[in-house]
């Protein structure tokens, strides 16, 4: 009678343990696989203090995008300095991200590689290269390299905040020169387009001075918001391929004119006005099979619980691909 009944709570169990393999499966099936590796960039989750806010520590922010089940995080520069400053290593942080299941493909970095002025370019090369060694330390691929201090500060050339535009070929000219210096640290920086410059503002000319470089591996960062806020037509990116953007920034924005909108207006993907279903199908035409970012600087959302923001970011990231 025991032998009977033992044989039959086996059975069972075993029958169970099927049964169960074949739901998880089904789900696995059911579940369409997305083309595209999602990210949270830092911003998104900042403490609400200011007009940028306040960069939370990066070892809250490893927590809560991993929890929310991203794949990977793109850290600011400024965090890793902070985590150094309180006592720990790179090496260390490094260490806490592969933990956390999380890749580190882009970092955002501020070096005036692009500037004129050729004691500030100097110094801003001199900060690039201190930047990429952080980035290489913590397991990074990429870095951010936006026209910083190539911004039209002023509209009149007798302003003192007048920056002279730098034309593309130009640029091109000096991201070789950053290109090169990256390239010898295992590091790529990536031509980030910025709406609201007049040298980089948009995607052609951007695309442009990675192309005209000279040397291979470069590549460019789009953005869904600085496409919009500088003009550029999102039909552009059919022109390119997957392999020219190192990392794709992603958001929303609401019905705001170009010249008035600013980063603030950012909004959760599918919450806003920007043609992202026809972005992601280009993006999947072309070849791109990257990370797409979250980065977004709402205050309204800094204000809420971060794992709540993180997580209905996420969320509505894979309802915009669709």
């Amino acid at each position: 009678m025991a032998d009977t009944l033992s044989r039959r709570s086996l059975f069972a169990a075993g029958a169970a343990v099927v049964a169960a393999t074949a739901i998880q499966a089904d789900e696995k099936k059911a579940e369409p696989k997305s083309p595209f590796k999602f990210c949270l960039n830092t911003s998104t989750i900042r403490i609400g203090e200011g007009q940028w806010g306040k960069p939370r520590p990066i070892t809250e922010s490893i927590d809560i995008a991993s929890k929310a089940g991203y794949s990977a995080i793109e850290p600011w520069i400024q965090e890793l300095d902070e985590y150094t400053k309180g006592g720990g290593t790179l090496k260390d942080l490094g260490k806490r991200f592969a933990d956390a299941g999380l890749a580190v493909p882009d970092a955002i970095g501020f070096a005036e590689w692009l500037v004129s002025d050729d004691d500030r370019r100097k110094k801003g090369l001199e900060t690039a290269k201190r930047d990429m060694d952080k980035v290489l330390a913590v397991g990074g691929k990429c870095i951010a390299a936006p026209p910083v201090g190539a911004t039209a500060g002023g509209s009149r050339r007798d302003d003192p905040k007048f920056t002279e535009p730098v034309s593309a070929v130009v640029a091109a000219e000096r991201y070789r020169v950053l290109l090169d210096l990256g390239k010898s640290m295992g590091i790529t920086p990536l031509v980030e387009v910025w709406g609201h410059s007049a040298s980089l503002g948009k995607l052609g000319e951007t695309l442009l001075a990675a192309m005209e470089c000279g040397a291979e591996g470069g590549a460019v960062l789009p953005d869904v918001y600085h496409l919009y806020k500088g003009g550029s037509n999102f039909n552009g990116l059919k022109l390119m391929s997957g392999s020219a953007i190192g990392i794709f920034h992603v958001n929303d924005y609401p019905k705001i004119e170009r010249g008035k909108i600013v980063d603030q207006d950012r909004v959760y993907p599918g919450d806003g006005v920007a043609p992202l279903k026809e972005v992601f199908a280009t993006l999947k035409a072309i070849g791109y099979a990257g990370y797409l970012s979250l980065e977004l600087f709402n205050r309204d959302y800094w204000k809420q619980d971060p794992h709540e923001v993180a997580k209905t970011g996420l969320t509505k990231l894979k309802e915009a691909v669709g």
